[in-house]
């Protein structure tokens, strides 16, 4: 299945949103905390913005028209876009693969993928492109 590659940024106000806030919070508390504590930060600051949100959203993935299993996904904001937070030097292959099994298995088309690195925040807009 050849996929779609599309000039057009999805949720552009949002996203960058989005992503300030998480530059907010490294800002205010710097690299080495543990996720959890990036996640309760990052949920402070939606509520400040008042910014609908769920945390551990949990999705249901299947197979043949049975569940086989579930995800649970850091944020869903606004109802469009997934964040997922990881703590990590850099992003490889799989946790880019994890992401877009959440895409797939909630049906979004959206996913910000947030790092904090010693180096600060780095972030990756992944796109579920089977969806219109």
């Amino acid at each position: 299945m050849a996929l779609k590659i599309s000039e057009k940024v999805i949720y552009p106000e949002l996203s960058y949103k989005i992503v300030g806030i998480a530059f907010k919070i490294f800002n205010a508390c710097g690299y080495g905390r543990s996720e959890r504590y990036y996640q309760a930060a990052f949920a402070e600051e939606l509520e400040q913005e008042k910014i609908k949100f769920k945390k551990e959203q949990m999705v249901k993935t299947e197979y043949a028209g049975k569940e086989i299993g579930n995800y649970f996904l850091d944020f869903v904001v606004e109802d469009k876009i997934i964040v997922e937070f990881k703590i990590r030097p850099r992003l490889g292959y799989i946790h880019i693969k994890q992401v877009m099994d959440y895409l797939k298995s909630a049906g979004y088309k959206l996913a910000l993928l947030i790092y904090f690195t010693r180096n600060g925040v780095k972030y990756r807009r992944i796109v579920n492109s089977y969806i219109e």
